[in-house]
C-alpha cells in the first residue's frame, strides 16, 4: 500500500474503532510477542467467522483518546519482519501476518499488522490455545465458535459442487479413456472388459466424479476439455512450468489435469547425475529427478490447492532443483509428521477431488506421498525436500536435483541403513539449519557430524580429494593433549607467555568450525585444565596472567 492508502485505511479503522476484527494498541518497545500471538489467533479466527478477507492489529494509537501517539516497537526493519517467523513458529496450523505495514504518520510511527482469516474448517491456535474476541475483549475461543469453524470444510467442499451447465460434452475424450485405464489399474479385481463396457455416465459415477449424474468441478478439473475452463471461472485452471536461470522459458498447461500433469512432469529436464563412491574412482549414475516422485508432488498440488483463491499452480525448474507452489496452507498437520510418523490425514481441503484422484490412481489417501518423495531422495543420495510454509496461504515444495554437500551424499552411500530420522537431521546439518541436542548427540556418536553447535558440519566419509582433505583437517577438532603439547613446548622455549601470546599460538590451530567466542572459551578451559593438572601456573595476576611451567 502507498502512504496515502495507509493513511486512508488508518483513518477508516479509527473511525470504526475496535470490534471483533480490529484492535488498537500503543505498542511499546517491549510489547510481548506472546500477547501479539494471542491477538493474531483471535483476530484470525474472527475474520474467518465474519467472512472478511483480513483483520487488523494496530500499534501506535492510544486506546483511550483514539489518537495517534506513535510506536517504538521493533524500529529495526529486519527485526520487525522477523516477527512473522516468531508468530509462524508458535501458531497452528502454521500461519503469520500477511504483511506488516509501517506508516510514518505526522503524529508518529504506526504499525498495521494485516491478519489473514483462519483457513476454512481450521481454527488458528497460539501455543496450543485457541483465542477469540468478544467485542473489544480478548478471550478463549468458545465451543460454539470452535464448532462453527470446524464444520465449515464438511459442508463447503469447492470440488464437489455440481456445475448446472456442464455436460459430458465438456469432457475430453482422451482424458476419459485415460481415466478408464487408470481406474482399471486401481481396481484390478474388476474385469477390464466390464469397465470398458460401461457408459460414460456409469463410469463417471463409479469413479466418484459425478453426483447423481451431475458434472462436478472435480470432473471438469481432471477431465475437462481445454475449452471448458470457463465453467470454473473465476478459477485460473492452469499449471505453469517456468525454466529459471541462464536459459529461460515457460509454458502454461490447462485442462485436463489428468493428462497435463504428466506433460508438465515430462517438461522438466532429467539428465543423469554422476556421483563418486567414497574412496574410489567408481561413479554411480542416478537420475537428476525421480519422475514418479515429481509427478506425485504435482498431483498433491492439484489435490490440496485452495481453488477459491483463483491462483495457478507453479512449477519452477532451476539448474539444481524444482520448486512447486500451490495456494492454500498445509491443511492437516506438518510435513515432518508425514515423513517420520507415517501420519494419515484426518481431513482434506477438497475431499471430493481427493476421492476422485484416488479412484484414478493419481494419489493415495494415506498421506504416504510426502514420505515416498523423501525416501526417493535418500535412495539417490540427494538432499531431502524442503517445505516452505512461511508465506501464508501458500505451500512451496523444493525437490533437489544436485548435491549440496559431498560429505552428506558420501555418508548416505556408506550408511544405507540410516534411520530416516537421522537422515533428516543430517540433511538439516548440511543446510546449516539447527537440530535438537538429542539428534546432534546421536549423529556425533555415529561419527556423522563434527564441530560445535551451532557450527555443525557433516563429517567426511573419505577425504579423497586434496581440497576436501584440507577442508576436513581445518574443521576437525584436535585432542586437548595436542593443544597442551603446543603450550608446554612454547613455555619451554620462551619461559612464559601472556594470555594474548597463548591466544596467538593456538587461534589458527583450533577448528574452523568454532566461532571467536567458542575459541576463547576453549583456550580458557584448556589453561584451567592444565593448571589443575599441575602442568602450568599463573605467575601474574587474574587481570594480566603470565603462564609458566611448574
Amino acid at each position: 500500500m502507498s502512504p496515502d492508502e495507509l493513511n486512508a485505511l488508518l483513518a477508516s479503522l479509527i473511525d470504526g474503532w475496535e470490534n471483533e476484527v480490529v484492535e488498537f494498541k500503543s505498542g511499546g518497545e517491549g510489547f510481548s510477542t506472546s500477547d501479539i500471538g494471542k491477538y493474531f489467533s483471535a483476530l484470525s479466527n474472527e475474520a474467518n467467522l465474519r467472512s472478511v478477507d483480513r483483520a487488523w492489529l494496530v500499534f501506535g494509537v492510544d486506546n483511550k483518546t483514539r489518537t495517534v501517539i506513535g510506536s517504538k516497537y521493533r524500529r529495526d526493519r529486519a527485526r520487525l519482519q522477523g516477527l512473522k517467523q516468531d508468530i509462524a513458529n508458535s501458531s497452528s496450523p502454521r500461519a503469520t501476518f500477511h504483511e506488516i505495514h509501517e506508516l510514518n504518520h505526522p503524529e508518529g510511527r504506526v504499525l498495521l499488522f494485516e491478519v489473514p482469516p483462519a483457513p476454512r474448517g481450521i481454527p488458528i491456535s497460539w501455543n496450543g490455545h485457541y483465542y477469540a474476541r468478544n467485542g473489544e475483549s480478548l478471550g478463549p475461543l468458545d465451543l460454539n465458535k470452535l464448532d462453527e469453524i470446524r464444520q465449515q470444510d464438511a459442508s463447503d467442499d469447492w470440488s464437489a459442487v455440481v456445475l448446472p451447465n456442464a455436460t459430458i460434452e465438456h469432457l475430453d475424450p482422451e482424458a476419459l479413456a485415460a481415466a478408464r485405464a487408470a481406474f482399471a489399474t486401481r481396481h484390478p479385481r474388476l474385469d477390464a472388459d466390464e469397465i470398458a463396457g460401461w457408459s460414460d455416465e456409469t463410469f463417471l459415477e463409479r469413479a466418484k466424479l459425478t453426483i447423481k449424474g451431475g458434472i462436478t468441478r472435480a470432473a471438469v478439473l481432471l477431465l475437462g476439455r481445454d475449452t471448458s475452463a470457463h465453467l470454473l471461472s473465476p478459477l485460473l485452471a492452469e499449471i505453469t512450468w517456468k525454466l529459471s536461470g541462464e536459459e529461460q522459458a515457460y509454458e502454461h498447461f490447462g485442462l485436463p489435469f489428468l493428462i497435463n500433469t504428466s506433460k508438465v512432469n515430462e517438461r522438466i529436464r532429467n539428465v543423469q547425475v554422476r556421483l563418486l563412491q567414497p574412496g574410489t574412482l567408481i561413479q554411480t549414475e542416478i537420475q537428476k529427478y525421480d519422475r514418479k516422485s515429481v509427478l506425485e508432488a504435482i498431483h498433491n498440488c492439484v489435490a490440496h490447492a485452495d481453488y477459491r483463491t483463483g491462483s495457478r499452480i507453479i512449477v519452477v525448474e532451476r539448474v539444481d532443483r524444482v520448486v512447486l507452489e500451490n495456494a492454500g496452507s498445509f491443511f492437516d498437520g506438518t510435513p515432518e509428521e508425514y515423513v517420520t510418523e507415517e501420519r494419515m490425514p484426518r481431513r482434506y481441503r477438497n475431499p471430493f477431488l481427493v476421492n476422485a484422484m484416488t479412484e484414478l490412481n493419481m494419489i493415495d489417501r494415506m498421506g504416504l506421498g510426502v514420505r515416498t518423495i523423501n525416501l526417493s531422495q535418500v535412495k539417490r543420495y540427494l538432499p531431502l525436500p524442503d517445505y516452505d510454509l512461511s508465506e501464508h496461504g501458500a505451500v512451496k515444495l523444493t525437490i533437489y536435483g544436485a548435491v549440496i554437500d559431498t560429505n552428506y551424499s558420501e555418508q548416505l552411500m556408506q550408511h544405507t541403513d540410516l534411520p530416516l530420522e537421522d537422515v533428516l537431521a543430517l540433511d538439516r546439518v548440511q543446510k546449516k539449519l539447527p537440530i535438537s541436542k538429542d539428534a546432534a548427540a546421536r549423529l556425533r556418536r555415529a561419527h556423522l557430524i563434527e564441530g560445535r553447535s551451532p557450527n555443525l558440519h557433516v563429517s567426511s566419509a573419505v577425504a579423497a580429494a586434496a581440497a576436501t582433505k584440507a577442508d576436513y583437517i581445518r574443521t576437525r577438532a584436535q585432542s586437548d593433549t595436542h593443544y597442551a603439547k603446543l603450550i608446554t613446548d612454547y613455555l619451554t622455549q620462551f619461559g612464559g607467555a601472556s594470555r594474548q601470546e597463548i591466544n596467538d599460538l593456538l587461534w589458527d590451530k583450533l577448528s574452523d568450525a568454532l566461532d571467536d567466542e567458542q575459541k576463547r572459551n576453549k583456550i580458557t578451559n584448556l589453561l584451567a585444565k592444565m593448571r589443575r593438572a599441575g602442568q602450568i601456573r599463573n605467575a601474574g595476576s587474574t587481570q594480566k596472567p603470565r603462564w609458566e611451567l611448574v
